[in-house]
């Protein structure tokens, strides 16, 4: 697709909107305070990681059907970190921190191998 003469790619324009607005989020908090959602107040910043999280899962598949593996197995690592991260803050679960840890400490060092090796 082509917009004024550049091309855009709606894959990866969507990754784009979701990581920026999760920007958004977090440095709204001190401007807005709680937003209502539903009648239920929500902390902007509460919010960012969740939808980081889905920038960062829907930039994995973006990515893989593009045929970009490393991009996307990075992106899919740091949304797995991030989901355990949230996640084991909203439901105190140890478990869920330490899955986030361990995805993104064991990711990273995948990542770190699978890039010396090709290079």
């Amino acid at each position: 697709m082509n917009v004024a003469g550049y091309a855009v790619e709606p894959g990866r324009t969507a990754v784009g909107v979701l990581v920026g607005t999760a920007g958004l989020l977090f440095l709204a908090q001190p401007i807005t305070g709680p937003i209502d959602v539903g009648g239920v107040p929500i902390q902007p910043a509460l919010a960012a990681p969740i939808v980081l999280a889905a920038g960062l899962a829907l930039g994995a598949f973006v990515f893989y059907r593009q045929g970009y593996a490393l991009f996307a197995a990075a992106h899919a690592v740091f949304a797995v970190s991030l989901v355990g991260f949230v996640g084991g803050v909203a439901l105190g679960s140890d478990l869920l921190l330490v899955v986030g840890v361990a995805a993104l400490v064991g990711g990273a060092g995948w990542l770190v191998t699978i890039q010396r090796r090709a290079s």
